[in-house]
């Protein structure tokens, strides 16, 4: 005798997984890539990737674009949760500072539009899609086309994002997930 959940089979209920949509962001001042992926299972699928663009000016009016932008993105694609790229140390500490200001803002559009943020260092992005935490720009692309059957090989800032978003999903399965949101690890281990 089969199982009933709400007058259904439970087997076909529970191959009714929900998608979940992630979007990766690239934070950047001058352009900030954005992505999204729906992951079924271990499967990904394309839904939209693209650039928010700030004019040069005032730092407080990039900044502002920045958050609206990211706010716009998820009001029109309604993603679940947010993958961030983690800024570096630059050689020029006037840059780190800027990225780090525009990367404030991007986090803080997720975070008013009440989604949960992961944070990726580029390291370990690349290594999650390319397989090498130190490939070039056009390795990602060629990856991230690759593995989300794109036609055609998205812009850098675009490529960095949705890699951003494979990053999480890959994260998100097996032991990787265990962690949750907002975990740090290191070497491997999961710290508290």
């Amino acid at each position: 005798m089969r199982q009933r959940y709400r007058g259904e089979d439970l087997t076909a209920a529970a191959s009714r997984t929900v998608a979940t949509r992630i979007l990766g962001l690239d934070p950047g001042l001058r352009i900030t890539g954005f992505g999204l992926v729906d992951q079924l299972g271990t499967q990904l699928r394309y839904v939209a990737s693209g650039c928010i663009k700030t004019r040069d000016g005032e730092l407080p009016g990039r900044l502002k674009t920045l958050l609206d932008g990211v706010r716009e993105v998820i009001t029109t694609y309604q993603p679940d949760v947010v993958a961030v790229e983690k800024v570096f140390v630059n050689v020029n500490p006037q840059s780190t500072l800027l990225l780090g200001q525009a990367r404030g803002a991007v986090i803080c559009g997720a975070v008013s539009c009440e989604l949960p943020v992961a944070e990726y260092t580029a390291l370990q992005v690349k290594q999650s899609v390319v397989g090498y935490g130190k490939a070039h720009k056009e390795q990602v692309q060629h990856m991230v086309q690759r593995l989300l059957l794109l036609d055609a090989s998205p812009s850098p800032d675009a490529a960095d994002a949705l890699a951003c978003a494979i990053c999480h999903a890959h994260g998100s399965q097996g032991l990787g997930g265990l962690a949750g949101v907002g975990t740090r690890r290191r070497a491997g281990r999961i710290l508290a």
